[in-house]
């Protein structure tokens, strides 16, 4: 290492990066040389038989050659910076329920609180284009959860996940916090829209990756690491999947991994609701409320039964209501067309989305006055693509 002087931590963590960086090797092989040798420092130094007779000839090769030093200077350099933290399998600020997954990576790059990864935490996830409805649903249930003290994890995607990222900060600091998990190396930010919440993110909560520095945005790491999504949490809530969801990815590695799984129904009309009806259909819990959620893990993580307290209960009621309706009035809807609409009744009929909506609610979303409004929503009305329910409520046909 010419331009970095090692010594102490920094010495062991440039052989773990050294381990990490083996072209070919996987987390699984690396692991099995930890096993057989113990620390990276003991795998460099083992014979090219002793590591031949573990991961075979051409690997122990790999194992041997020269390591790549600006790729390991950059990350040494990297976790100098404040705020930065490389984790290994075996710090002690490690995520232990990591390790009871089937894969736990042997690095992760961390910005941020790494004590957020010993709170108890539930993951949110759902589609990336999303409904203003399904944002607002992630939202005020990401707040509430944050509320009770349970760290918000998700993937910093568009859609569900941003808004449960948003709705865990709303929480402020007495809350849970929030970790997000990429698919990139943790200096590069996907998708770029989402560059702003990630340094609220990294300030307040935490952003973790276990791929090295500079990785793209490729399509098959993002499957990869919805199993650290699952593995950091005692439980998984889909907010709204299609049936092709990566969300049942994660909910999937959830089960396996003996976490809980919820799901939030939605109408029988919208495709997005299809994946999370599916989950309910195989035993996960169709939920509510954030209280629904509590219940069912208040014994796994050994929380006492609350007291009866139904004002308080009713000012959460009120919150999360609100949460839902900053939430949505401040989401961009989904740009898709409507066939036989003009742009602007098309854009309100987006919005509306498949779940009953109120009118001041549809206006606040809409950014229309509640006259303005009508004057859309009638010929809507006529021509059959909506329907008033009672209680002054609207629904998409």
């Amino acid at each position: 290492m010419s331009s970095i002087t090692l010594t102490g931590v920094a010495e062991d963590l440039a052989d773990w990066l050294r381990l990490a960086a083996v072209p070919g090797l996987g987390a699984e092989r690396q692991r099995s040389l930890l096993a057989a040798f113990g620390l990276p420092r003991h795998v460099f130094a083992a014979g090219r038989s002793a590591l031949s007779a573990v991961v075979g000839r051409e690997l122990a090769d790999a194992v041997l050659a020269p390591p790549p030093q600006a790729q390991i200077e950059g990350a040494l350099a990297w976790a100098a910076e404040p705020g930065s933290h490389v984790l290994t399998l075996a710090d002690e600020a490690y995520p232990r329920s990591l390790l009871d997954i089937a894969d736990p990576p042997v690095l992760l790059y961390v910005k941020g609180d790494p004590a957020l990864l010993q709170r108890p935490a539930i993951a949110l996830v759902g589609a990336r284009s999303a409904t203003a409805q399904g944002e607002a649903n992630a939202e005020a249930f990401a707040r509430s959860l944050a509320e009770a003290g349970l760290a918000i994890v998700s993937g910093l995607a568009l859609g569900v996940d941003a808004a449960a990222h948003r709705g865990a900060l709303a929480a402020g600091a007495d809350g849970g916090g929030t970790v997000a998990v990429i698919g990139t190396g943790i200096d590069r930010i996907y998708p770029a829209r989402n560059a702003a919440l990630a340094r609220e993110i990294a300030a307040c909560g935490m952003i973790v990756s276990e791929f090295p520095l500079g990785t793209p945005p490729l399509q098959h790491n993002f499957p990869r690491r919805n199993r650290i999504i699952a593995g950091l949490a005692q439980g998984v809530l889909v907010v709204e999947a299609a049936l092709n969801s990566g969300s049942l990815i994660t909910a999937r590695l959830a089960s396996e991994g003996g976490r809980e799984v919820f799901a939030i129904p939605g109408s029988i009309h919208s495709p997005l609701a299809r994946g999370c009806h599916r989950l309910i259909r195989d035993g996960a819990k169709l939920v509510e409320t954030a209280e629904d959620v509590i219940e069912e893990l208040r014994g796994r993580l050994g929380w006492p039964a609350p007291a009866p307290a139904p004002q308080a209960a009713g000012r959460r009621r009120q919150g999360g209501k609100e949460a839902a309706g900053r939430s949505a009035s401040t989401t961009p809807p989904v740009q898709q067309s409507v066939p036989g609409l003009d742009d602007e009744p098309a854009r309100v009929l987006r919005i509306i989305g498949h779940d009953p909506v109120d009118i001041d609610t549809l206006a606040g979303r809409c950014g229309l006055t509640v006259d303005a409004l009508y004057a859309i929503l009638l010929p809507l009305e006529l021509d059959g693509h909506l329907a008033r329910l009672p209680g002054g409520r609207i629904q998409r046909m």
